[in-house]
């Protein structure tokens, strides 16, 4: 039987994606630091704190005993935020590079001794990653551009070892990451001290932004046709919202002036 290990085990796209791969031939090892509703058939749920080096070599010698190879590892594990990057705390700013971006460092070369030759590597990003980021989105969007930064860099490295990386960069996805960032906006809104009226506006942007969003099950299928992908290409994309692509075509200046404009109080003369 073949053999996956994903983190973000317990979220919605982890959930779906475990329940693909584990119909269909996989047995899944599932990490995530939260317990999940419902361990699944063909599945193994590892209590796992990405951000811990040890919990992971712990996670990894769990695997390691059932298994002598793997066939694919799948970085899930994620956080939203919504905050201004002037107001938040240097513990937040290091807290939500330290989930999104170095926990996908260690899962990965943790478990890369267990891959086997042409195993893949697939790492969630966003489709924010390559755009310009809107107000108050920045300390996720940086998250998200960093790896594919590092995703990138990594596809070149182990290409020569025999190995594959792609990156899925999706939209919105109707999972409680979504139930999250109407969580931190909110909160975001009711803290600031100097957005106040800004963060209003902002809020109404964003709920139009995602109300466009797919359901877990279609990330859960294109990672399983990227893991049966004899050549798999670096980038899917899915779900882009026509929004921010129409908003990234223009000049940096136009799109500075369109979310002031948006975004600021009109003052009469």
């Amino acid at each position: 039987m073949k053999s996956v290990v994903i983190s973000g085990y317990s979220g919605g796209m982890g959930q779906e994606s475990a329940k693909k791969f584990s119909q269909n031939g996989y047995f899944v090892f599932g990490l995530d630091i939260k317990e999940p509703e419902v361990i699944l058939e063909n599945t193994k749920f590892i209590k796992t704190d990405l951000r811990d080096m040890d919990s992971l070599k712990k996670a990894f010698d769990i695997v390691s005993k059932e298994t002598n190879e793997l066939d694919l590892i799948i970085n899930m594990a994620g956080i939203y935020d919504f905050n201004s990057l002037i107001e938040m705390s240097e513990e937040e700013f290091m807290r939500i590079f330290d989930i999104n971006v170095f926990s996908i460092y260690r899962m990965n070369k943790t478990f890369l001794p267990l891959l086997k030759k042409k195993g893949k590597i697939i790492i969630v990003s966003s489709e924010l990653a390559p755009l310009d980021p809107l107000p108050f989105t920045g300390i996720y969007a940086m998250t998200k551009t960093t790896i594919e930064k590092y995703a990138y860099s990594l596809r070149m490295e182990l290409q020569l070892l025999d190995y594959q990386v792609s990156v899925i960069r999706p939209g919105a996805v109707d999972t409680t990451l979504l139930d999250v960032s109407t969580n931190r906006v909110d909160h975001f809104t009711e803290n600031t001290e100097l957005y106040k009226d800004s963060s209003q506006r902002f809020k109404k942007v964003i709920n139009k932004v995602e109300a466009r969003k797919i359901p877990p099950m279609k990330i859960a299928n294109l990672a399983y046709k990227i893991a049966n992908k004899k050549k798999p290409r670096y980038i899917y994309k899915i779900n882009r919202n026509p929004l921010l692509l129409m908003l990234n075509i223009l000049p940096d200046r136009l799109q500075n002036y369109i979310i002031r404009k948006i975004l600021t109080k009109k003052h009469k003369a």
